[in-house]
């Protein structure tokens, strides 16, 4: 079985698709409005993961709604929302996908994606979302990605990244100027995958019993 992990190039998404390997053919998925090339930096992130990668152009109509909705919030929060779902849509619409995963993490404020709208998209496509971090909190994340990817982070606008984040940032630098990006996106933390980590095997000891 096949699953179709959006993937930002960052550590969350990367995780997932660790986690997932056990069980599933992983492809990484990256969603572009061709705006910038971050399809040839989550690209070169999923070679250093392992992973086959595509890159899926979502409709301009996708990153107009979503500058409307930030300008006129002032928050980002509804605008990548609405990013996170219409990836998941164009996703779920093609014939031989039929699991959709993401990186959202227990206490992530964004993207989070409203129960309701995931179970239409399952219900009309007849596809399974899944969510690996989705029970893991900041702690226990960091420390899986201690074990198994080397990353750089810091401050958002310093580290290389292809989010939805990264196009929407570029969209509103176009139409409104580079001063207006500082004042509706809140200063956080991200990080871009630099290599995955050699995990050595666990010893498998035999215990031979006599009769």
């Amino acid at each position: 079985m096949r699953v179709s992990v959006l993937f930002s190039g960052g550590k969350d998404s990367s995780l997932a698709a660790i986690l997932l390997e056990p069980f599933f053919e992983v492809e990484l998925v990256t969603c572009s409005f061709s705006l910038l090339p971050v399809g040839d930096v989550a690209r070169e992130a999923a070679e250093k993961l392992g992973f086959s990668h595509r890159v899926a152009r979502l409709d301009m109509q996708v990153l107009e709604k979503a500058y409307g909705m930030i300008i006129k919030e002032g928050f980002p929060r509804s605008a990548i929302n609405h990013i996170h779902l219409a990836a998941m849509e164009y996703l779920a619409s093609d014939v031989d996908v039929r699991f959709i995963a993401d990186g959202i993490r227990r206490d992530d404020r964004v993207p989070v994606p409203d129960i309701s709208r995931i179970r239409s998209i399952e219900d009309r496509y007849g596809v399974s979302y899944m969510s690996p971090l989705k029970g893991l909190g900041r702690s226990a994340v960091n420390e899986l990605v201690k074990q198994h990817l080397v990353i750089d982070e810091g401050q958002s606008e310093n580290v290389i990244k292809a989010d939805y984040e990264t196009e929407l940032r570029e969209f509103i630098r176009i139409r409104a100027g580079a001063q207006r990006i500082n004042e509706l996106f809140p200063s956080h933390i991200q990080s871009h995958v630099i290599e995955r980590k050699k995990v050595p095997s666990k010893e498998v000891k035999t215990i031979c019993i006599h009769d």
